[in-house]
């Protein structure tokens, strides 16, 4: 028996709504405050300014797009280089300047439209971008689980695969309400798990306060630093329009039409913009919350806005806090392989469901490219950002696809 869907529209009733909205705070967490780690900053603000940016893109898409936004790790290398010679104010100066800059694209977008899109990135093209998405992620995965570590403790390996065990066979063997929260019973085994081993450290959790406001800071201006930036605007756009597209496959509507790509841009950059203003990070849509809907079938707004909510509460209870913090990267990278593996997988399904013709050149000769380009390694440097992975794939697929049009207008072609 399938599992029953939930819609982006349908209500939840409270007795699934606070489980499956924790499942997706899980899912999002130890992605997103690992890129205030790496500023050296204190999560708090960003597991508010998370939960604040969701709230506000769901408001602005008119409650049509399902989306979970958590830190960006686009922004990691020029922020760190312009935290290193100026400060993190000035790194926040950027990420504001960046955040107009894309919310004035998305008005663009919305007076063009978006039929570009399938001349720019056609399905030969979009499909292994977006399994790239998931793809590049996987060493990710591993490396937060401890399993590529110079000496690798077994202890580790033992709570990573009770999580991904039980995340793996609860999708075929959980009935009923379990169905739908295979995740969260996975990320609890999974802490079960590094209790028994001996692995967690609450300390943190003794010495933590039972409330705490988060630190706000405010933007500096430079513009050395915003140009050291503004490179990253390519990037997020390209990852905001792989991930609308990878929710509308699962959800089973464009929402590249509705909402629109325009609402939906100009929300992520809306939030990156606040975000920065207030001292946190930089806001993008999440895959780890797109696979959790793909997983689970469960698409309602309603779940991902109560995730939203806990994430502000999350920000103010620093005991809570704390406590969600000692969540060992094993469970994390147990989760994350599946998930990356569900978001890679997508972009398979979006050449199958799109019937893509292979026996035509073009579309083998852009699949190849594209994959062959994202999982080569090879980068591109633009001033201080280096352009690689899924990131430069979309980049050479735009590329060859605009080549390709030009040729067909040119009748040039031999399989028009």
């Amino acid at each position: 028996m399938e599992k029953r869907i939930i819609q982006v529209e349908d209500k939840v009733p409270a007795k699934l709504l606070i489980p499956l909205s924790i499942q997706h705070m899980f899912a999002m967490f130890g992605a997103s405050v690992l890129v205030p780690f790496l500023f050296g900053i204190n999560p708090a603000i960003v597991l508010l300014m998370n939960g604040v940016g969701t709230l506000l893109f769901i408001l602005i898409t008119k409650g049509k797009a399902p989306a979970y936004l958590g830190s960006s790790f686009a922004f990691l290398s020029p922020g760190i280089l312009v935290m290193t010679k100026f400060g993190y104010q000035y790194a926040l100066g950027g990420f504001v300047v960046l955040g107009i800059a894309g919310m004035i694209l998305a008005l663009i977008i919305g007076k063009c439209g978006t039929k570009w899109i399938d001349i720019v990135l056609p399905t030969a093209a979009m499909g292994p971008v977006v399994a790239l998405i998931g793809l590049e992620l996987a060493g990710s995965a591993a490396s937060t689980a401890g399993l590529l570590d110079d000496k690798i403790d077994m202890k580790n390996v033992i709570v990573f695969l009770v999580t991904l065990g039980v995340a793996v066979f609860g999708q075929i063997l959980f009935r009923g309400f379990l169905s739908v929260i295979p995740i969260l019973i996975a990320i609890i085994a999974g802490y079960v798990a590094a209790v028994l081993c001996g692995i967690l450290d609450f300390t943190a959790v003794k010495e933590a306060t039972f409330f705490a406001l988060p630190n706000f800071q405010h933007p500096k201006f430079n513009l050395e630093a915003i140009l050291t930036i503004f490179p990253a605007l390519l990037l997020v756009t390209s990852e905001h329009i792989g991930h609308q597209i990878v929710t509308s496959k699962i959800v089973g509507k464009d929402l590249l039409k509705e909402p629109g790509l325009h609402r939906s841009l100009f929300a992520d950059f809306f939030s990156t913009t606040l975000s920065a203003c207030m001292g946190s990070v930089p806001t993008t849509t999440y895959g780890e919350n797109i696979g959790v809907m793909a997983m689970t079938k469960v698409y309602s707004v309603q779940v991902i806005g109560g995730a939203a909510v806990l994430s502000i509460c999350c920000s103010f209870l620093g005991k809570l806090a704390a406590l969600i913090n000692t969540i060992p990267g094993p469970v994390i990278g147990g989760i994350s392989f599946l998930l990356y593996g569900m978001i890679g997988t997508s972009g398979l399904r979006m050449l199958v469901d799109n019937k893509v013709d292979y026996g035509k050149s073009r579309n083998l000769t852009l699949t190849s490219v594209v994959f062959i380009v994202g999982l080569s390694g090879i980068s591109l440097n633009l001033g201080n950002v280096k352009l690689t992975g899924m990131v430069l794939a979309c980049v050479v697929g735009m590329a060859l696809s605009l080549v390709f049009y030009i040729l067909d207008k040119l009748h040039l072609t031999n399989d028009q």
